[in-house]
């Protein structure tokens, strides 16, 4: 190769080297100048915990500053709030919680991320609280036991129960009181991890208390109140929080904020998880499954309520669901679709489309994941006017006359073959009967069949008001 080509050579390798590393120190300085945003928006659920807690590892791999995790939330799932408690405590970042913007809650769930972050700060006019669990499962919902009782004094909890149903009293109040005791020892590390507000914080799950954000702050329960992201920058320069490998000074200077929106995945799985589009998935898939089952060979009825089902199943899966409420709704849809086969004028489809409201109202009750009621009415109601159509079918069909066998060749015309006086065929249907008369008839002449005896029928003349049939 030529002295030239060479020399080419070494120099576009060192102009790529000297790129690359360009490159990789724009993009270090970059990271270190720049702290992502992600946002919590929503009910707290599976999609959203490995949303938040992909970015909080991203954040600790990556050496960030600090993260800012903004909320919004009305609650939500116990199981994937302790999965983001637990990613924030283990974070060597800061995480920043700051619920914004101006409206915005940290309700429930919501209350216990606020609690575990690093620092705390609420934008005016928000709140935070209303921490109490939800009884999920159609189990009955006592009421928090706030009372402090004296060591060793038993509470009997079957004091006004019968001797039959005391032990199931006692044990649902039992069940309850390690719930909330539970999620009161939850919440109270949590606070004092933090140095903040322990009492406020057992109150916020033992009475449902809720603050807004100057008393929040007047109360010790969070640090910050910024009405603007540049505020709250302001306000964490120079703060020192403890994280799990120790204390961070927080440097906010030239700091810039990159949003961090969730990916399509996330959002679709979001939008399969959210309990309107599971209710109506579940509704689809039943429908469809019972509609294959009643016309065999269809196919696509089957195809896509297989689909629907499957997929409802996968979004209750990830979703606190009364099985009682899913079971009436069900037996719901099947009744109503058994009313088309049972002529019960109305009694089953009746009784399934009680089923069915019932059954969506207890579906879930657990705070963002209420199915909305507008949604549950326009089922009821079509489930109503399907039930009115059956019925109607089923009286229109008592009033048909009958179209086959003998009852069926009563009335209908016929032409005569040849001439006869009391025996002879006639063409019925395009077929040759043997026919017999009281008076005689002439060829091509029109008949009516007034009844039918084995494989004769009786005819009579047309008369000329009637109308060939």
């Amino acid at each position: 190769m030529p002295m030239s080509y060479r020399l080419r050579y070494a120099l576009a390798a060192c102009v790529a080297a000297l790129c690359a590393i360009a490159t990789a120190a724009f993009a270090q300085d970059d990271g270190a100048r720049t702290v992502p945003e992600i946002a919590l928006d929503g009910s707290v659920g599976p999609a959203t915990a490995a949303f938040v807690i992909d970015e909080i590892e991203t954040a600790n791999k990556r050496n960030t500053p600090f993260v800012i995790l903004r909320i919004d939330t009305p609650g939500g799932l116990v199981s994937s709030m302790r999965e983001i408690v637990q990613s924030i405590l283990a974070s060597s970042v800061p995480v920043i919680g700051y619920v914004a913007p101006e409206g915005a809650r940290a309700a429930s769930a919501g209350t216990y991320i606020l609690l575990a972050t690093h620092v705390a700060a609420m934008a005016p006019a928000t709140t935070l609280g209303a921490a109490t669990p939800i009884n999920i499962g159609g189990a009955r919902a006592e009421p928090a036991d706030d009372r402090h009782e004296a060591p060793g004094k038993a509470r009997n909890d079957n004091k006004a129960a019968s001797p039959a149903s005391g032990l199931d009293l006692g044990n649902a109040r039992t069940k309850r009181r390690k719930q909330v005791n539970d999620a009161v020892a939850y919440i109270r590390a949590l606070a004092e991890r933090r140095g903040r507000n322990a009492d406020w914080a057992a109150s916020a799950v033992r009475s449902a208390a809720t603050l807004g954000a100057e008393q929040a702050r007047d109360d010790n329960v969070v640090e910050i109140v910024a009405a603007s992201q540049r505020e709250l920058l302001a306000a964490l320069d120079g703060r020192t929080v403890a994280t799990s490998e120790g204390d961070v000074t927080l440097a906010t200077t030239d700091i810039s904020v990159r949003p961090v929106t969730p990916d399509w995945r996330t959002r679709v799985l979001s939008v399969v998880t959210d309990p309107t589009v599971a209710y109506l998935l579940f509704m689809i898939g039943l429908v469809g499954l019972a509609a294959e089952a009643l016309n065999p060979g269809t196919a696509i009825p089957g195809v896509i309520g297989g689909i629907s089902l499957i997929t409802a199943l996968y979004a209750f899966n990830m979703m606190p669901v009364d099985l009682t409420g899913a079971a009436l709704i069900a037996l719901g849809v099947l009744l109503v679709m058994a009313e088309a086969f049972v002529p019960s004028f109305g009694a089953l489809g009746l009784g399934g489309i009680v089923a069915l409201l019932f059954g969506s109202l207890m579906l879930t009750d657990t705070p963002g994941y209420d199915v909305s009621l507008t949604v549950i009415i326009t089922i009821a109601l079509a489930a109503a006017i399907i039930l009115a159509t059956i019925v109607w079918q089923f009286r229109r069909a008592r009033h048909t006359r009958v179209a086959t066998g003998h009852e069926g060749l009563v009335g209908r015309h016929c032409t005569a073959r040849h001439d006869f006086d009391h025996q002879g065929r006639v063409w019925l249907h395009g077929e040759s009967w043997r026919a017999e008369t009281d008076t005689p008839v002439i060829e091509n002449q029109s008949l009516v069949v007034v009844r039918v005896s084995g494989l004769t029928v009786h005819v009579r003349a047309l008369d000329t008001s009637e109308t060939s049939r």
